[in-house]
């Protein structure tokens, strides 16, 4: 199983470890091909007015939740199309405490985007003092 070869992606939809760490490389190998095709590794947001920043922490904390349901990890699949389009929803909020990886950030911001097929997904982003906003998390919302 490999993004690059432009061959169907099987994605499994249970529940066992196994079937969960597949799920962790099809969306680490759905990163690595987006920051091949984007090596600046940001993208501008509408919504935002500013560019969303991939970093480590992103690719690291979407594998440990996008990865515990299928719908989160199809979702993965139209990355780019989440970081571009997705809209600010509701008020910036503190970073979670007790959070090590969200010491870093000033604020988070949630932000959403329907997807067809999936339904809506969110997005946080963590706003840094400096101002740089950082893709922390991408999940879909269950219904």
């Amino acid at each position: 199983m490999n993004v690059q070869d432009n061959k169907p992606i099987l994605i499994p939809m249970g529940n066992s470890k196994e079937e969960l760490n597949v799920r962790k490389e099809v969306i680490s190998q759905v990163y690595r091909k987006w920051t091949e095709e984007n090596p600046d590794k940001r993208v501008y947001n509408r919504s935002l007015k500013d560019y969303i920043n991939i970093r480590y922490l992103s690719i690291n904390e979407t594998m440990r939740h996008a990865a515990k349901t299928y719908s989160s990890t199809l979702a993965l699949l139209q990355l780019d199309t989440i970081l571009r389009y997705s809209v600010v929803y509701g008020k910036p909020k503190p970073p979670k405490k007790g959070v090590a990886n969200q010491k870093i950030f000033a604020y988070m911001l949630e932000m959403h985007h329907e997807l067809i097929g999936i339904g809506l997904v969110k997005m946080m982003v963590g706003v840094k003092r400096t101002g740089e906003k950082v893709q922390y998390c991408i999940t879909a919302i269950e219904a």
